[in-house]
């Protein structure tokens, strides 16, 4: 039999933990002396410690641990409902991953206010487009909401283009729609292609009218951080005074492996 100290160090708890345990009714000690008040506990009450960590850990209360101890689960029984409760801690660690990584790409928006010169914006037309596209929805505009939904758009484009032996004839250029409601946005990832249609394609054939006016600024570096360049476009379009017809265009100039090294010309239709 362990002291409540000798114990606490196997178990690598405090001391201050098993009392509390105890006081609930978690963890009682094996053998209390009614002389000194001693605790005592056995090396077999590791395992009912092991459970108690692991579902505290896991977020359950320390009432539903003693709920879910009292009802004799078995160690299978415990391991899924440990995988069902790990399932639903990293999605919510992804949520929240995904939540930060929003906030920080607004909050360099603000820092670069101003910053971006509105004289790299260039005004010309551009000429009708052909592209092999896959659609898919994104639930709202956020960069980093577009970005995963695009990037396997691409994939399965370009996936479709081999199996059907069609080559790109020029670079990547994505497209935006409003969706179902006022959150959710159409993405339209495209690839440029001098081919008819052709009902064995595993792509959608789109042509894209010709624009006799558009305002193009150049964003180097990952589309998460886009922001900046959406924004400095916006403020030239009116304070030139022309207005947009509320359709634009990202055209990937370069992609490399590093997605620091992306440069991605906005251009976005005006009269």
């Amino acid at each position: 039999m362990f002291s409540i100290g000798d114990f606490a160090r196997h178990g690598r708890v405090s001391v201050r933990m098993l009392r509390h345990y105890d006081a609930l009714g978690l963890l009682r000690p094996a053998h209390v002396n009614r002389s000194t008040g001693h605790r005592g506990y056995t090396a077999d009450q590791l395992a009912r410690l092991n459970r108690i960590i692991a579902l505290k850990e896991l977020g359950f209360s320390l009432q539903q641990v003693q709920q879910i101890l009292d009802e004799e689960f078995t160690a299978e029984q415990l391991r899924g409902m440990l995988r069902l409760r790990q399932a639903e801690l990293e999605n919510r660690i992804a949520a929240d991953t995904a939540r930060l990584a929003h906030v920080q790409a607004r909050l360099r928006t603000i820092e670069t206010e101003g910053t971006m010169p509105t004289d790299e914006v260039t005004v010309k037309s551009i000429p009708a487009l052909r592209l092999a596209v896959r659609s898919g929805t994104a639930r709202n505009m956020d960069p980093q909401s577009i970005g995963p939904v695009i990037c396997g758009l691409y994939d399965e484009l370009g996936a479709a283009l081999g199996r059907a032996g069609v080559t790109p004839v020029g670079p990547a250029t994505a497209y935006y729609e409003g969706g179902a409601d006022d959150d959710t946005v159409v993405v339209h990832a495209g690839l440029p292609v001098n081919v008819e249609p052709d009902p064995a394609y595993g792509f959608e054939l789109v042509d894209l009218p010709a624009v006799e006016k558009a305002a193009t600024i150049v964003h180097r570096g990952p589309m998460d951080d886009c922001l900046p360049a959406y924004q400095a476009l916006a403020r030239w379009i009116e304070s030139s005074g022309h207005r947009t017809l509320g359709t634009n265009r990202e055209v990937t100039l370069a992609c490399p492996a590093d997605p620091t090294g992306m440069v991605t010309e906005i251009q976005e239709s005006i009269v």
